[in-house]
Parts: structure tokens; C-alpha cells; sequence
């Protein structure tokens, strides 16, 4: 059995979509110093910061599940991504001043959106 829930959100989302697809070209803003500049300052911003995605990540000597663990990565930590390997990542744990490598399925970057 499918849930209404679903189908609404979808008919609010097309419904929301709709008006900006309908909009002429001519009723479009025309772009201002501002706008300009905010999307320049955007795109000079320095990458958005790592974080964990689980309670806690394994620390570990290799890049491979069946490496040494020499630490605990937890969700409060932070962290420095200095390496990136296949979907590995080498850190250093800022709290405990751990190195090694953690599994990319468990941390991820935040994704920062520039509009023109």
C-alpha cells in the first residue's frame, strides 16, 4: 500500500516548480552589483569543512578494513582530511592528535551551492 504522504509531497513539489518554469523572461530580475559579487565571494570561499556520518569511525594504520586500528573518529571530533585514496581518507583527529585512515562511507564534505 503507497503512502498519500508521498504523493503529495510530489504534487507540492511540481506545484512549486511550476510557477518558476511559467515566469517570462522579461519579469526576471536583471542582475545587480550585488548578485555579482555574491556569487564571486561564493566560489573564493574555502571548501565547507569534513564530518562524520556515524557515532563513531575506526582509525586505521592502511587504507584497508583489515589494517591496525590506532584510534576512535567520533560524530563531535575534528578533523583534518589531508589524503584522499579510492574512498579512504587520511586524517588527523584534531581532539585526540590521531593520524591514519578512515572509510569515505563515514565521512563525508558538505556541499556548498554558488548560484549565478
Amino acid at each position: 500500500m503507497r503512502s498519500n504522504r508521498f504523493v503529495i509531497s510530489a504534487a507540492m513539489l511540481g506545484a512549486l516548480a511550476l510557477p518558476a518554469l511559467a515566469a517570462p523572461a522579461a519579469s526576471a530580475a536583471p542582475a545587480t552589483g550585488t548578485a555579482t559579487v555574491a556569487s564571486s565571494s561564493c566560489r573564493s570561499l574555502p571548501p565547507l569543512s569534513y564530518r562524520v556520518r556515524a557515532k563513531a569511525v575506526t582509525i586505521r594504520s592502511r587504507a584497508t578494513v583489515e589494517s591496525t586500528a590506532v584510534g576512535v573518529l567520533y560524530r563531535s571530533h575534528k578533523f583534518t582530511v589531508h589524503e584522499t585514496s579510492g574512498n579512504w581518507r587520511y586524517i588527523t583527529d584534531k581532539t585526540t592528535g590521531v593520524k591514519g585512515w578512515v572509510s569515505g562511507t563515514y565521512v563525508y564534505r558538505d556541499v556548498r551551492m554558488c548560484l549565478s
